[in-house]
């Protein structure tokens, strides 16, 4: 047998034999045989399969027998909790997912990494399973509202998805006082069905104290709020002695490009500028300039340690816990106008068509000459603005280019959502004043475009090579969900070619044939919902969305961490020409999950924080009409979405008193017993906001009229 690892067993070797047991779970004797361990191994084999076990890879079933979990009905994986209180887990192994209901979650919570044993497979749907250990638990604290009971406190989750009350026993308040938002240590589970014992350990403020509702999400969920001084003594250190000794070594000195940078106005860290230059025969050579980071930011050091457990930036509605202290983030390796910047360039060379002839990498020194929101670009492109000769000329070469590359990336089949996106604008204390619905523009789609091609060509080239990189995969839709879109399509006249299987061409043929009709918005949410969540994998395994074989994240490594990876793996190999790292491959797995899970995290903060200030500025809207459309019809309600400011409220059947009405699932729809009234997925409605719970986060409207009585 091959050794491997300090103990001289090979836990590959091990878990390939127990998976492969064809009596079934083994006794330890029986692996050592099956391994060919000495005697002198026996100890050490037994405390591997223990520490196996207590890490979920195995499971200890009856009789000290040692099995892989899914050979024994047994999933391992996080809980993510969904706001009725029920749970997905996902299977580490084969990445399916497993539905939870609520009863049988035990005392776990959302991000707690559990075994799950799969009770029931019911036909068309997830498999059914219930928590029978939990291995790990994400958070020891939950931030909640702290309310004094007759005989003892308690404190309501903030999450909605935390169904349970704490108890906070007599003499655990700290210095809280009723409708205080605190954060409470648990420091006990209960028997199952009941809340969490806790001591409040912080006060973070009044429930409607400005700030206190942001501040909130970021504890909600695990986010660093500050970074350790000596991460950010490393930071000064690095910015103080004005980068590493030798910068210009090997490195092409390109600051007479006209290089510049296209963000929202808003941002502080630019990690691309674009530069370009005109060839002959029609051709153009697009220079794609990313912010060299691993310069600076050296495997292992404390900086990348800290990187990599951040895994990104998070973009609050307020703030920016970033994944880089700002000393790097926003400044040294920001590409600042008028400020020479370290960079890795992609130069590639497309001819009329928009075809790729050429492309070379280098690292290299940049000067960026313009600073540029999407609305100045977007002025120039449309003659309405300038910013100067020849930067306007680049522009709209660049426009040029960046139209043939969205062509054949439409042709191919990749799918493009353009669904609208609300930005919510807070005053100087923090309170929202009003909600904009952001319009997407070409100056968008140019970044887009590039940074796309610029991800595509760096992941065939890590395929080609077989250089350690993190692939950003994304899978088909499963069947279940094929066959569930095409039900919720044929609702609206929309066919595919198959309810078990679809492909992203047929999924393009939708899209383009729902473009500029009432129900564009709707269908594109429905097709997005249907679709499995991107993620990191040090496998390749195609991205579907984008009707990509390869595809990687390279562009933006000042706030995403599987980014700096990939920079690492370009440089040694195809900059420095240098082996790849052999070390590298090994930590890959690990990286990608945990990129995902702080991927996942992240989405959901953002998302959280602004739909929090959603709820503050409905409170000033009680009482007024809206027109909307129904996104979702469920048995207790409909589902609405407001059509200005995007804002999500329910229609709670409760609430519809001209009838009772019935929930009728293949339709889609709330049907009136006696009227055979409809209220069906995708009407328009209008309603009222009838109740506005910030502490629940939740927003009641009831219907005024709908279909054709909308107006």
């Amino acid at each position: 047998m091959v050794d491997g690892g300090e103990d001289g067993i090979d836990e590959a070797a091990l878990l390939g034999v127990i998976r492969n047991s064809r009596r079934g779970p083994m006794k330890p004797k029986a692996v050592a045989r099956a391994l060919d361990l000495p005697t002198q191994k026996y100890r050490a084999l037994k405390a591997r399969l223990a520490e196996l076990a207590q890490s979920g890879r195995l499971y200890r079933v009856k009789g000290g027998r040692y099995a892989v979990p899914e050979r024994i009905s047994l999933v391992t994986g996080r809980v993510s909790l969904i706001r009725r209180g029920d749970g997905f887990v996902r299977s580490e192994e084969s990445g399916d997912e497993v539905f939870v209901p609520q009863r049988d979650l035990d005392s776990a919570l959302d991000g707690d990494r559990v075994v799950v044993r799969v009770e029931s497979h019911p036909p068309g749907r997830k498999p059914v399973g219930r928590v029978i250990r939990i291995l790990t638990r994400e958070r020891d604290a939950i931030v909640a509202v702290f309310h004094e009971g007759r005989r003892a406190a308690f404190a309501v989750p903030r999450d909605p998805r935390v169904k349970n009350d704490l108890v906070i026993p007599p003499g655990d308040e700290g210095e809280a006082v009723e409708g205080d938002v605190v954060r409470v240590r648990i420091t006990g589970y209960g028997p199952r069905g009941r809340g969490p014992v806790g001591e409040v350990i912080e006060v973070l403020g009044r429930l409607g104290d400005p700030g206190v509702d942001v501040l909130s999400v970021v504890h909600e969920h695990g986010l660093p709020a500050v970074f350790p001084p000596g991460i950010e003594s490393e930071a000064r250190r690095i910015v103080e002695s004005g980068g590493r000794p030798a910068p210009m070594e090997g490195r092409e000195d390109l600051r007479a490009l006209r290089a510049l940078t296209i963000d929202p106005a808003s941002a502080k860290d630019h990690d691309d500028a674009l530069s370009l230059e005109r060839l002959d025969g029609g051709r153009t050579r697009v220079g794609i300039h990313i912010a060299d980071v691993s310069w600076y930011v050296r495997p292992d050091s404390l900086l990348d340690r800290e990187a990599r457990a951040r895994g990104t930036s998070v973009y609050l509605v307020d703030r920016v816990v970033p994944m880089l202290p700002h000393t790097l983030s926003s400044d040294l390796c920001s590409l600042l106008p008028g400020e020479d910047r370290f960079t890795i360039s992609l130069f590639v060379e497309v001819d009329r068509n928009g075809t790729v002839e050429s492309h070379r990498f280098t690292r290299s020194l940049i000067r960026s000459r313009h600073r540029l929101a999407y609305e100045d670009v977007q002025a120039v492109l449309d003659e309405e603005g300038s910013v100067d000769a020849d930067t306007d000329l680049d522009l709209r070469d660049l426009a040029r280019v960046a139209r043939t590359l969205r062509t054949a990336r439409t042709a191919r089949g990749a799918l493009d959502f353009d669904l609208p996106e609300s930005r919510v604008h807070l005053d100087d204390e923090g309170r929202p004043i009003s909600i904009e619905v952001v319009q997407r523009l070409e100056a968008h789609e140019i970044v887009e475009d590039f940074m796309l091609l610029a991800n595509e060509i760096v992941a065939g080239a890590g395929e080609a090579r077989g250089l350690p990189v993190l692939y950003r995969v994304h899978e088909a839709p499963t069947s279940e969900r094929s066959g569930q879109l095409a039900e919720l399509l044929a609702r609206f006249g929309y066919t595919l070619p198959s309810r078990s299987r679809v492909d992203a061409k047929a999924l393009r043929r939708v899209l383009d044939a729902v473009a500029g009709r009432p129900e564009e918005r709707l269908v594109s949410t429905m097709v997005l919902r249907s679709m499995q969540r991107a993620r990191y994998s040090a496998e390749n395994l195609g991205h579907f969305g984008l009707a990509l074989e390869t595809y990687a994240h390279f562009t933006s490594p000042i706030r995403r961490y599987p980014d700096l990876v990939t920079h690492r793996a370009i440089v040694r190999t195809l900059i420095d020409g240098e082996r790849p790292d052999a070390g590298a491959f090994e930590e890959l797995d690990d990286v990608a999950a945990h990129a995902s899970l702080r991927e996942e995290i992240a989405t959901s903060a953002e998302r959280d924080s602004v739909e929090m200030k959603k709820i503050e500025f409905m409170e000033e809207h009680l009482g007024d009409l809206f027109d909307g459309t129904i996104s979702g019809v469920k048995a207790f309600g409909a589902f609405v979405q407001l059509d200005e400011i995007l804002v999500d409220g329910l229609v709670h059947v409760s609430a519809l008193d001209d009838d009772y009405y019935e929930f009728r699932e293949a339709d889609y729809a709330l049907v009136g017993r006696r009227s055979g009234r409809q209220i069906r997925l995708g009407d328009r409605v209008r309603v009222r906001v009838a109740r506005v719970d910030r502490e629940e986060r939740h927003l009641d409207f009831v219907l005024i009229a709908s279909g054709n009585e909308v107006v």
